[in-house]
């Protein structure tokens, strides 16, 4: 395995306008990546590629607007990055959304909208993007996945189930890959900050919050040490090792009666909000 560069390699970001993406994004420019930086709204994206820019004049950055929620959102990134005449290196896999609430209180469409980012996308953009990767047999990628990875996620079902998809999906992508040079990687950060929270309509009082430079940090750190997966923060890491000492129906209990409160309690208040309008 060689050892790992960033300096001068393409690196494909999503989900890059903000939180963990967005401080990839800054960290890589750190280390001389040339950067595609890929989000919903182009306004952020042209804001954070001029601010990457200014700062670190040795690279390049290039902006792709485009929803990878929508069937043809992978295709459409992937299709841009070629027009561009350009290839990736890296791919960072990092554009996803969660919801806290009870199961049936939420859209199927809204489901349906987050399966197509955390997972379909996912899988599509390394399926189009790998081919690359083999040819010149170097580079990789890291996948977002999250420390509910490891256990069924009450109040969080599809979320928690995209994101065991996505660990198990890096783990068995790195046993096809063991014999070539390129690097797959789970990150599976705990609460973090970012927008996740707001957008999960997550009750986050009592949560503890890693900053988003700590998480990519973490995960620059053990991707250059060839890690298959890596939890960031401590507390995280001990907490994700509990499902291996206890039975899944009790962890699942545990993650239930942890979350059942905040969430009946949120939907109480949004109750009490409409009711005032």
């Amino acid at each position: 395995m060689k050892d790992l560069t960033f300096k001068n390699k393409t690196v494909l970001i999503t989900g890059a306008s903000s939180g963990i993406g967005k401080e990839f994004a800054h960290q890589l420019a750190n280390q001389n990546a040339n950067l595609i930086i890929t989000a919903r709204t182009t306004s952020d994206l042209i804001e954070l590629a001029n601010t990457l820019q200014s700062e670190n004049s040795d690279i390049w950055v290039k902006t792709i607007s485009v929803d990878l929620s929508e069937a043809n959102g992978a295709q459409l990134l992937f299709s841009g990055v070629g027009d561009m005449g350009l290839s990736v290196d890296f791919l960072i896999n990092n554009a996803g959304f969660g919801q806290f609430c009870e199961f049936s209180d939420e859209t199927f469409s809204n489901y349906h909208e987050m399966m197509m980012l955390n997972m379909h996308a996912l899988v599509e953009l390394t399926h189009l993007f790998i081919p690359h990767l083999k040819e010149q047999n170097s580079g990789g990628v890291i996948n977002v996945a999250s420390t509910g990875s490891f256990q069924p996620l009450p109040y969080q079902a599809v979320y928690g189930a995209c994101k065991a998809f996505v660990l198990s999906f890096s783990e068995a992508l790195t046993g096809e890959l063991l014999d070539t040079n390129i690097r797959v990687m789970a990150l599976c950060p705990g609460v973090t900050e970012s927008n996740f929270m707001k957008r999960a309509n997550a009750d986050t009082s009592g949560m503890t919050f890693l900053s988003a430079k700590k998480v990519v940090n973490t995960a620059l750190s053990a991707y250059g040490k060839n890690r298959v997966y890596v939890v960031s923060g401590c507390v995280n890491y001990l907490t994700s090792l509990i499902p291996r000492f206890i039975s899944r129906k009790r962890a699942m209990i545990i993650v239930a009666n942890m979350f059942k409160h905040s969430v009946l309690n949120n939907k109480a208040q949004q109750k009490m909000h409409s009711s005032t309008l």
